[in-house]
């Protein structure tokens, strides 16, 4: 896999990387860290996304349902 970062706020830093290692068990696999670092990011990137007002509300979600399940 490769990700392409756009900015800085989805650059990996030390600090989240010693962090994430931290978290980890004693043994694990590079996928494990992958799937880690992956999950954070993806975390911080819809913590900046709700804090820039980008959200969908749950009625609005469950109208979107209701649509497809059609």
């Amino acid at each position: 896999m490769c990700y392409l970062y756009k900015n800085k706020e989805t650059m990996l830093t030390k600090e989240k990387l010693n962090k994430s290692i931290i978290n980890l068990p004693d043994s694990f696999t590079i996928d494990e860290l992958i799937d880690q670092l992956i999950f954070i990011e993806k975390v911080e990137e819809g913590i900046r996304q709700s804090d820039e007002g980008k959200v969908v509300s749950n009625d609005d979600v469950k109208l979107m349902i209701d649509r497809w399940s059609k």
